[in-house]
């Protein structure tokens, strides 16, 4: 499989007076394309610093990410905009909708604004909505939204620009039992429907089950959970294939 996400020996430095937190210890990994990857870890251990600097909303001491071949450590914050904006979906803890636009103005919002004509833009924004299994939910409010189908709109709308990537940072975390194991599993079948790399930050090992491969995130180092990518073959049963 190409090689989707290059990671090199990222370091993350936090400084509080004379003291000195390494967060991240030189962090190295490889992602193909149309893989889902989970990251585990006790709170504090640096997993959302992970995906921010990815997500080139933070930025490492050292270190380098490649995506598709391009370095996007030393990009500028123009081109870093561009970045987020095109090659990257996120989908937070909490939705951050809009709360004065409907489900789907808030989906096709990014696409529109990244210069897609509006009737193409809401006509994405329909058919995501329809594979997140709201499209009898598109002219609601957030506010006359449960707190699971905003976070299903909040899925839809990181794949409108056709990103690369999606982040996921706790994107259950607010959920009760029954709205996380609904919005893990169609997180998971809308990715892979759309064929879109996924990294999941999660504490909720359900959730990080469901990933192809999974590691955790302890003392500043990623540790290999599963060693091997897990595979759905087309009759639905699991072969492994070995990671390079």
């Amino acid at each position: 499989m190409e090689k989707l996400l290059n990671v090199d020996n990222l370091v993350k430095n936090y400084t509080s007076g004379t003291e000195t937190l390494q967060i991240l210890k030189g962090i190295s990994f490889k992602m193909e394309e149309g893989v889902s990857l989970a990251i585990t870890g006790r709170s504090g251990s640096g997993k959302s610093t992970l995906l921010n600097i990815l997500g080139g909303l933070d930025k490492s001491d050292s270190g380098s990410v490649r995506i598709r071949g391009m370095e996007i450590t030393g990009l500028s914050e123009k081109n870093l905009s561009l970045y987020r904006s095109h090659d990257v979906g996120f989908i937070f803890q909490f939705h951050y909708l809009l709360k004065d636009f409907t489900a789907i103005e808030n989906v096709m919002l990014p696409a529109y604004m990244s210069g897609m004509k509006k009737k193409d833009a809401m006509e994405k924004a329909r058919v995501l909505l329809s594979d997140v299994r709201l499209l009898d939910r598109t002219e609601h409010f957030p506010s006359q939204l449960s707190g699971g189908e905003r976070q299903r709109v909040a899925v839809a709308r990181s794949l409108v620009n056709d990103p690369a990537i999606i982040l996921a940072d706790e994107p259950t975390g607010n959920l009760d039992s029954a709205n996380s194991g609904m919005v893990a599993e169609i997180l998971y079948d809308t990715t892979t429907r759309w064929g879109k790399s996924l990294i999941v930050v999660t504490h909720d090992e359900k959730v990080a089950s469901r990933a192809h491969r999974r590691y955790a995130l302890e003392d500043g180092v990623l540790k290999i959970v599963c060693g091997h990518i897990r595979e759905k073959t087309g009759d639905e049963s699991e072969r492994r294939v070995t990671e390079e």
